[in-house]
């Protein structure tokens, strides 16, 4: 437990006192500069300094609420006697940025630690939730390593479209298939256009948002109960104030992610996204995110893990039912980490500063379809599977939970497709013969090849075989998809073809085998023709030559290491800024 804050806690000890307290001419600037601004020593001196870090942006709407959230945790500063600061950051908004929002996530990270380090700043809200702001906010934090706490946005409101309850991402990719397929007319798609995102909020499906939000919580980085709450709801603006009220007593506590960050919490940050059957790109961000702590994940870790937790969330994609707004009312997170309470290390300290047992004492599930027990699970296994084999000699990542079980041990002949552009040019050319027991196949979709890691895995089934019933086939490559997506798309094949690995010297009508249980993918050609094809391999040009684009593709890693920058994973600490 963190030592609790002495009656009357000592200002000089606070680091924004190096910038306020001393008796000379740089801090008499910085102080004649706040009264410039309109406040007075009362409003700062001595006081924690609190970083409000908001990811609001008119171009993120899944962040249109945080400019109000921001006043309500300002609200619960001052309540506690802290100062609150605001500083605009970079926002991911993941359905109107481009390429990807995956291409700026690392520099979100740089961005988050560099304004830690170098304002007067004792304490920090990080303010996100979109898929991509979480792990970088959190990334930033792990290396600034300053008290901080990470706020969720919150899922929208469930969507209703006539009868049906619609949830964001994973109906859209339904129904455009039944539009594709010549089962729905365009006045129905526009209706559900103009209803599937009812609110303000994240996607209100078990996607990459809600997934990793959740494991801000489990990992405890975030207040019990958190990840949860819809985002319009009177909870979730009490729920800032609150957290304006408890950063202030971890400025006092000086409580820092290197004291409550161990290998531990990240055991539980993934047996509880195998529990919710969360998104498939979490694997990618809890490893950056662990290797920002000084911890060497690897993704067997993930396989070990979802290999001995059950999914219990049944809430869409993975469920068949439910949305987030379901899971809130079932009892949230901390109800369904009460259910796997015996697969988790609930010693763990967290930002509460309590253990994370201590946080699920009174935690209680109301609903036990939305919440599943650990004798009833939607799935006897995690939500992600780590697959091996000649294909994919680093690894590549399935959610077999979101996949047609008929595909789970599968041959199939290859079509290959040599980037995005090829693939929507040919996919429906009548000439190609795709069956329903063909494999696509894409390449250059990966971190390098794309560029910036797109979220192209969940490739379209051609319009024939869709108005012939067919709803899934086994996809390939080495891009991401979408956690509200579904299907059999193998993903993050690494190395990916950009750099020579194996996709890239496949070819159409190849054999390739995939047995998910067996965590196996093999491409069924002898090693002399792989050599011969591998000889004749040139490696393609980087796509950028100058700025932002150039400095990601001369360093970021590859999937399985997490897409980190190298450079930002090894090295000392970098130390304080000094004030000349």
């Amino acid at each position: 437990m963190p030592t609790p804050p002495p009656s009357s806690p000592d200002p000089t000890n606070l680091r924004s006192h190096r910038w306020f307290g001393p008796d000379d001419l740089r801090s008499f600037g910085h102080r004649s500069r706040l009264k410039g601004m309109g406040l007075a020593d009362d409003d700062y001196m001595g006081k924690p300094v609190i970083g409000i870090l908001n990811t609001w942006s008119d171009l993120n709407t899944c962040h249109s609420h945080l400019r109000h959230r921001a006043e309500e945790i300002k609200r619960g500063v001052w309540q506690a006697g802290g100062f609150p600061v605001e500083v605009p950051m970079m926002s991911l908004g993941e359905m109107l940025m481009k390429p990807s929002t995956m291409l700026y996530r690392n520099l979100l990270a740089m961005e988050t630690e560099e304004v830690l380090r170098c304002h007067p700043i004792d304490a920090a809200i990080l303010m996100g939730g979109c898929d991509k702001t979480t792990p970088a906010l959190l990334m930033g934090a792990i290396s600034a390593d300053l008290p901080a706490m990470f706020f969720p946005a919150g899922p929208m409101l469930n969507a209703r479209w006539k009868k049906e309850t619609l949830g964001s991402g994973s109906d859209a990719w339904k129904y455009w298939a039944e539009r594709r397929a010549g089962n729905l007319c365009d006045q129905s798609w526009c209706q559900i256009e103009n209803a599937i995102a009812r609110s303000p909020g994240h996607c209100m499906t078990m996607g990459t948002a809600s997934t990793m939000t959740a494991i801000a919580e489990a990992m405890g980085m975030s207040l019990p109960g958190a990840s949860s709450i819809p985002a319009v709801l009177s909870e979730h603006s009490r729920l800032a104030t609150l957290y304006g009220r408890r950063i202030v007593e971890m400025a006092w506590e000086n409580l820092k992610p290197s004291s409550l960050l161990t290998a531990a919490s990240f055991d539980n940050a993934i047996i509880t996204d195998m529990a919710i059957g969360g998104s498939t790109n979490a694997i990618i961000h809890v490893i950056a995110m662990a290797r920002r702590a000084g911890i060497p994940l690897t993704l067997d870790r993930f396989d070990e893990l979802s290999r001995s937790t059950p999914v219990v969330a049944n809430v869409r994609p993975s469920g068949d039912k439910y949305l987030m707004e379901d899971f809130y009312n079932a009892g949230g997170l901390t109800a369904l980490m009460k259910q796997i309470e015996s697969l988790l290390d609930t010693t763990c300290l967290t930002v509460s500063g309590r253990t994370l047992g201590e946080n699920l004492v009174d935690a209680e599930v109301h609903d036990d379809d939305v919440i599943r027990s650990l004798d009833r699970p939607v799935s006897t296994a995690g939500g992600t599977f780590v697959l091996r084999g000649n294909l994919a000699p680093q690894g590549c990542v399935v959610k077999p939970s979101a996949a047609d079980p008929r595909l789970f041990d599968h041959t199939g002949t290859a079509v290959v497709f040599e980037n995005y552009p090829d693939m929507k040019a040919r996919l429906n050319d009548e000439s190609l013969d795709i069956t329903a027991d063909s494999v696509l196949v894409l390449r250059s979709a990966g971190p390098l090849g794309a560029p910036g890691f797109p979220e192209w895995g969940m490739l379209p089934i051609p319009d024939r075989l869709l108005k012939a019933g067919v709803r899934d086939l086994v996809r390939i490559s080495d891009s991401r998809m979408s956690g509200t997506s579904y299907g059999m798309c193998i993903l993050h094949v690494s190395p990916e073809s950009h750099l020579g690995g194996p996709l890239a010297l496949v070819q159409t009508g190849d054999k390739i085998h995939l047995n998910v249980n067996e965590r196996r993918l093999d491409l069924l050609v002898d090693d002399d023709e792989l050599a011969r094809r591998r000889a004749a391999w040139t490696p393609p040009e980087l796509h950028y030559e100058r700025g932002y684009g150039q400095l990601f593709c001369k360093h970021v890693t590859q999937a399985n290491d997490g897409c980190d920058f190298d450079f930002l994973q090894h090295g000392k600490p970098t130390p304080e800024p000094d004030i000349f």
